[in-house]
């Protein structure tokens, strides 16, 4: 019997790198695609924006799933380049949809809370609440989940996963927005730094080994539904319970580390004064969906996962 294999595009990223391993730790083969930072042969450069490499690297691979984390994912990054994030976030995934849809392959698309407002009160929001992204990167998620769903509504092989803020095992804390606050709890300890951080936002930081995990189980379960598939949910989501302020983790961090942070200061007005780009109150993402598959979405514990991250154990 041949090993099955499974693609992830964006696997030089926070999460593709984590998808990568979760198929192969299931002993499927994964192969990873990326673009600037692709390192042929573990990852294949494939541009998205050309049909013919991505045909070519399906016939090539020949897949039975598709893990697209391939993305523009921040807000300030979004809004100073509208045309390219529209290219990746709803062009692409339109192309990469029909071409998985064709050949068969059950493609899941990532997504993000942002598509929905976050409007104090409202959450947590379920698989089917209505969208209204308070950003034009939510924008252009929200309209590449429609562009996937609908390239796909014959076949049935398209699921939308969401997935709030993420962290994890980084090559660069910049990689994600909680990885990068590590960096201000260090500036803090000047004490005049004058640091002021978002201690308003709720915030679901969600391990990205957590989401490698539920997304291979995921993939198993609609490829061994069959026809069945039909009937199966086609938006998902997955979030940590672990609820924080930006603020609160800078407080988690310092605590861990035995750092003061005397150079920062709480920001308990609403929106965060160091965006440039809106960002909603809370957008937590309900597991409900998955929770009726059957579909483990337990999570490992932000504080002790950092702890073991940084080797700061304390009794």
């Amino acid at each position: 019997m041949s090993q099955a294999v499974a693609l992830v595009t964006g696997a030089t990223g926070l999460l593709g790198r984590k998808a990568l391993q979760a198929f192969e730790r299931g002993g499927w083969k994964a192969t990873g695609t990326g673009l600037s930072r692709a390192n042929p042969p573990s990852i294949l450069k494939v541009d998205l924006s050309d049909d013919v490499a991505i045909n070519s690297v399906l016939d090539e691979i020949k897949p039975k799933v598709v893990v697209h984390c391939a993305a523009h994912r921040f807000p300030e990054k979004v809004d100073g380049d509208p045309d390219g994030a529209r290219a990746l976030n709803i062009d692409a995934s339109k192309r990469l949809a029909q071409a998985t849809s064709s050949r068969s392959i059950l493609l899941i698309y990532i997504s993000t809370d942002y598509v929905f407002p976050g409007n104090p009160g409202e959450a947590p929001y379920e698989a089917d609440a209505t969208p209204n992204p308070p950003n034009l990167y939510g924008q252009t998620k929200l309209d590449g989940e429609r562009a996937v769903l609908e390239a796909t509504k014959d076949s049935h092989l398209g699921i939308v996963f969401r997935v709030p803020v993420l962290y994890g095992s980084a090559e660069e804390p910049k990689e994600s927005a909680i990885n990068v606050l590590m960096d201000q709890v260090w500036k803090a300890q000047d004490a005049e730094a004058g640091i002021i951080m978002d201690d308003w936002a709720q915030r679901y930081p969600t391990n990205t080994e957590d989401v490698g995990r539920v997304l291979f189980d995921v993939a198993l379960k609609y490829l061994e539904a069959g026809e069945a598939r039909a009937s199966l949910p086609k938006i998902l989501q997955f979030s940590s319970e672990d609820r924080f302020t930006k603020y609160e983790i800078c407080q988690e961090f310092a605590e861990i580390m035995g750092l003061h942070l005397n150079g920062m200061k709480a920001n308990k007005t609403p929106g965060d004064p160091n965006a440039t780009v809106k960002r909603p109150y809370d957008t937590h993402l309900s597991t409900g969906a998955l929770k009726d598959l059957g579909i483990d979405v337990s999570t490992q514990k932000f504080t002790a996962w950092w702890r073991w991250q940084v080797k700061a154990f304390r009794k």
